[in-house]
């Protein structure tokens, strides 16, 4: 990655009249933006489905899109809706942030009705079969799940009936035949979403915006992948798990985070060469042109819970299959453009993995102020082949950390070490201590270039409720907010169109 920058905002926080983010026409102006402003790159958070809690880091599938985003005036334009369909709807607008329940209730029969008229014109249109059959190992699997599940009032697999639970043939055939049409609306959403989507990558890329996609380490319990292939996990006898995910007691919690996602049977996975995850990688890279791998540290040793046990603090390291792993990946499917996610507690042993796996690592300015000592977070510790954040997704905005989290010890040292100016706002020092910096890639977030505060948080880890409702409005995109962007992104060279004239800098 040579010296660039970015932002860093999910699809759900755009702006427009559906109540969430979509790929319609404000992610195509949000493009535009970028290449305005001479972005190099658009990161976003995982596209899979959402489930209980709204989080796109538990899915019900590893592969599937989240349906929410498929534009309904894009379905208008191809003749499967018309605008008297949604335009009366009530998508929870009001609210300013993402009202998910509303979301979920409204959009499936107007998109119901899309694939009914998209069945009766296309259903055997070759660009569909193909991206079925293309997809089929993954798809059909998701479409029948997530058909069954619809059957059976959206409970967890793991509370059905024993037959289908356990796959049995004559049970399965049975919802194939009675649940047809349902199974032919999840082929034919994904389809939507799959077409949508690379329209619109590919309308990033002409601009030379590249997408940086999130890949979970963890799959959910409620997914397709535990209900068909619980081999792939450590579960007994009755495909449940015997231990699930988390991290251990820190400074944010004496518990620890209980996440509940199934542990992976690593030595099963390397009988089979990691086919599954070659299977999964290739898919992301068939929707990103860079993916970031969240929580690398489990690929190195992972904090295993006994399951249900009462909260975190009950688990134990493990080892993971570390380098064995991406050797096999690279082997099969080249050098891939990956970026570790490697936050929380480093060893020796993660820090090796990420040499030898030659991925850049992530740095968060947030953690760099101590007021007592050198931190390792600080700019001058960066490395070139490093990702800069002043936060992420699971941490405060930069203003929200500045006026509710920091010590008046924690201002002091940050304001002195990035001799913040009068009248600059501490998201816009904070903003500039990362583009400064020797990292190659800097990413900003939107809320700290809207200098935000912790109400525009996407997410505080290990709570359920609030989270990942944060949404940009119209008129956020400001002259005065594209002209920021820019003056960070030419005076710290992150852009190859360094024709700035500096004679008549203003005082920001």
């Amino acid at each position: 990655m040579q010296r660039a920058s970015g932002v860093l905002m999910h699809i759900s926080s755009l702006p427009n009249k559906f109540g969430i983010g979509s790929f319609g026409e404000s992610a195509y102006k949000f493009v535009d933006f970028l290449n305005e402003t001479k972005q190099t790159y658009w990161q976003i958070l995982p596209l899979t489905t959402t489930s209980y809690g709204d989080s796109p880091y538990q899915s019900f599938s590893a592969f599937a899109g989240n349906t929410h985003f498929i534009d309904l005036e894009k379905l208008m334009t191809k003749g499967y809706l018309e605008e008297i369909d949604y335009s009366a709807v009530d998508f929870g607008n009001n609210s300013g942030d993402i009202d998910y329940a509303k979301i979920f209730h409204q959009r499936r029969p107007i998109l119901e009705k899309a694939v009914k008229n998209f069945l009766k014109q296309h259903e055997n249109n070759s660009v569909y079969l193909t991206f079925i059959e293309n997809n089929r190992e993954w798809l059909i699997p998701f479409a029948e799940f997530m058909a069954i599940k619809e059957a059976n009032n959206n409970l967890s697999w793991t509370e059905w009936d024993d037959a289908i639970k356990y796959r049995d043939e004559d049970a399965l055939n049975h919802y194939r035949h009675h649940h047809q049409d349902k199974i032919h609306y999840h082929l034919v959403t994904q389809y939507f979403f799959n077409q949508q989507w690379l329209e619109l990558k590919h309308y990033a890329n002409s601009k030379n915006i590249s997408i940086i996609g999130d890949l979970p380490i963890y799959v959910s319990l409620d997914s397709v992948e535990m209900w068909e292939t619980p081999s792939l996990f450590k579960v007994d006898e009755n495909h449940k798990p015997l231990t699930v995910s988390g991290t251990p007691p820190d400074n944010f919690s004496d518990e620890g985070q209980y996440w509940g996602n199934p542990i992976y049977d690593w030595e099963y996975m390397d009988s089979n060469n990691y086919d599954w995850w070659k299977r999964r990688l290739k898919a992301n890279f068939e929707l990103y042109d860079y993916v970031r791998i969240d929580h690398f540290k489990g690929f190195e040793s992972f904090w295993e819970v006994p399951y249900g046990a009462p909260t975190a603090a009950d688990g134990t390291w493990t080892k993971g299959p570390g380098m064995k792993l991406f050797s096999a990946i690279k082997d099969d499917l080249g050098e891939l453009q990956i970026i570790a996610e490697d936050l929380g507690f480093l060893t020796d042993d993660v820090e090796q993995l990420l040499e030898d796996t030659g991925f850049p690592g992530m740095k968060i300015l947030q953690f760099g102020f101590n007021a007592q000592e050198d931190s390792r977070d600080l700019p001058h510790h960066y490395t070139p082949n490093s990702i800069a954040y002043v936060g992420t997704h699971d941490n405060m905005t930069a203003l929200g950390w500045y006026k509710d989290e920091a010590t008046q010890a924690q201002r002091d040292q940050m304001d002195h070490y990035l001799n913040r100016r009068l009248g600059e706002s501490p998201a816009h020092a904070l903003n500039r201590g990362i583009a400064q910096s020797p990292a190659n890639t800097a990413i900003f977030t939107m809320q700290d270039l809207l200098s935000l505060d912790n109400t525009a948080r996407m997410n505080t880890p290990n709570t359920i409720g609030q989270n990942w409702r944060w949404r940009m409005q119209e008129d956020d995109l400001t002259v005065s907010i594209r002209e920021q962007l820019c003056d960070l992104t030419e005076t710290y060279f992150r852009t190859n169109n360094t024709d700035k004239d500096y004679s008549n800098t203003e005082e920001l």
